[in-house]
C-alpha cells in the first residue's frame, strides 16, 4: 500500500522528471520542493557518515546550497536525487575533515567515535571516477539504465526486467553490451596519452 504522503509529495511536485527540471530552470519553489522530496534521506546519509546529527545538518544544508548554486549545470533528464546525495555526501566528508581538524583527542580517541574511516579523495581518484562517468555517459541509454540499477540499486536481472518492462534475456544482452563497452573505453589502451 503507498503512503499517502508519497502521493502528495509526487502530485505537489509534479513527478520527479519535472522537479529535475525546475530544479536545472532555478524555478521559484524547486529548491523547497527538493528539500521536502530528498532532505530526510540525505539527512540519514549525512547521519551515518558523520555520527552527530548537528554536524549532519550543517552538511545537509551546505549540499543544498552547493546543489542550488551548480543548478544551471544540473542536466534535468538525470535523475535529481543521485546527483543531490553525491554531493551531500561530498559536503559530509568535508565536515568530517574540517571536524577532524578542530579535534584535539588523541587518535585512538577519534577511532572510538562512529566515523567513517574515508580518505579523502586524491587527484588519480577524481580521474578515474571521471573516466568511468565519461564512458557510463557514451552508453546508450537503455544500457545505461542497465548498469546504473545494476550497481547502484543492486538490483538482480529479474528485478531489473520488471523495472524496465523487458524480458530478463535484453537486460542480459544490454548488461553485456555495456560492460563490453565499459571494458574497451576503460582500458589502459583507450586513456589519452
Amino acid at each position: 500500500m503507498a503512503r499517502p504522503t508519497s502521493t502528495r509529495r509526487t502530485a505537489r511536485h509534479g513527478g520527479s522528471a519535472t522537479l529535475a527540471a525546475r530544479f536545472a530552470r532555478r524555478d521559484d519553489g524547486a529548491l523547497a520542493d527538493a528539500f521536502d522530496e530528498h532532505g530526510g534521506p540525505m539527512m540519514a546519509v549525512a547521519s551515518r557518515l558523520l555520527g552527530d546529527r548537528g554536524v549532519a545538518e550543517e552538511a545537509v544544508q551546505q549540499a543544498f546550497v552547493q546543489a542550488w548554486r551548480a543548478a544551471g549545470q544540473f542536466d534535468p533528464e538525470r535523475p535529481l536525487g543521485p546527483w543531490l546525495y553525491t554531493i551531500v555526501r561530498n559536503a559530509a566528508m568535508d565536515a568530517w575533515r574540517r571536524e577532524r581538524r578542530h579535534d584535539t583527542r588523541s587518535l585512538d580517541d577519534v577511532a572510538t567515535r562512529d566515523l567513517p574511516s574515508i580518505a579523502p579523495p586524491t587527484l588519480d581518484d577524481a580521474y578515474d571516477a571521471w573516466l568511468v562517468r565519461r564512458a557510463l555517459d557514451a552508453l546508450p541509454h537503455a544500457e545505461r539504465e542497465v548498469v546504473r540499477l545494476g550497481h547502484l540499486e543492486q538490483l538482480t536481472h529479474p528485478e531489473i526486467a520488471a523495472r524496465m518492462g523487458v524480458p530478463v534475456g535484453t537486460v542480459k544482452s544490454r548488461s553485456h553490451s555495456a560492460y563490453r563497452k565499459l571494458r574497451a573505453a576503460l582500458s589502459p589502451a583507450a586513456e589519452p596519452v
